[in-house]
């Protein structure tokens, strides 16, 4: 695909974001279609936001990392996307959906904050912890500008990893004595258990996830910045949410996350 097409995408992308409305998988529209391509429909979707809405970017997540996410997309690999500040939400907002969100399904994760830039390619497991300065629980609520989720990698790429909104729990701590494989995540829905995950979820360890992400991002120039927020992908599987929704998350030994629809 030539440059130009993929920025016509991008902007379709963006429009239909703020417009909330979905397209059609962009893996059926454009049969060759690849991992670069949908790369630079994100950039432009992205700068959209920048440019038209005066955004700014403050982090980078990865999504698709654990098995039973895997298997409710049909995706198979994971796949990575910019944070903008308009994204971030306080611990215990109440996110209202219409004219927001369109088919927003929530995550639990643990979200990282740098304290050092990551330049892939060649970063460690050992280097993320070090330049961690702190975890904290998150929801990560994705949404999709593609109709019924119907994605393949290249479509979710290009539609900045399904991002939606996210928020950050107030517990802050360093990870460097803890065991994040093992750290359990427990989230309720509407005062009842829905569902359990483990840190190892996240392609065995959270640190692997982030150290992907970094790799992968530094085959296009891209580091990972100090101060930045990075999401490590979803320890349990994706729920739909809807107005009157509440959710709240606990993360043992960290501390807890919590949202609401209206």
């Amino acid at each position: 695909m030539d440059a130009a097409h993929c920025r016509q995408l991008g902007e379709e992308l963006y429009q239909a974001l703020r417009g909330c409305y979905t397209l059609e998988p962009l893996s059926e529209r454009e049969p060759d279609i690849d991992i670069d391509d949908a790369y630079l429909i994100s950039q432009r979707m992205v700068a959209c936001r920048i440019e038209a809405d005066g955004e700014r970017i403050v982090g980078k997540k990865i999504g698709v990392t654990s098995a039973a996410v895997q298997e409710m997309l049909g995706v198979f690999q994971p796949d990575f996307g910019f944070l903008t500040d308009a994204m971030e939400c306080p611990d215990g907002a109440a996110i209202g959906i219409e004219g927001q969100l369109i088919q927003p399904r929530a995550e639990a994760e643990i979200a990282f904050r740098l304290a050092r830039d990551l330049r892939g390619p060649g970063v460690s497991e050992e280097a993320v912890l070090a330049a961690t300065a702190y975890i904290t629980p998150c929801f990560e609520i994705v949404d999709s500008r593609i109709r019924d989720w119907r994605i393949r990698i290249q479509d979710t790429v290009a539609d900045n990893a399904s991002c939606g909104v996210y928020v950050l729990g107030v517990a802050q701590l360093p990870p460097q004595s803890l065991e994040l494989p093992a750290l359990r995540v427990q989230v309720y829905k509407n005062g009842e258990f829905l569902s359990e995950g483990l840190g190892s979820a996240v392609q065995g360890n959270p640190l692997t996830a982030v150290a992907w992400l970094a790799n992968t991002l530094g085959r296009y120039n891209i580091p990972l910045l100090a101060g930045e927020i990075i999401l490590s992908g979803s320890l349990v599987p994706l729920e739909p949410v809807v107005a009157g929704d509440q959710l709240r998350l606990e993360l043992e030994g960290v501390g807890a996350a919590q949202v609401s629809f209206c």
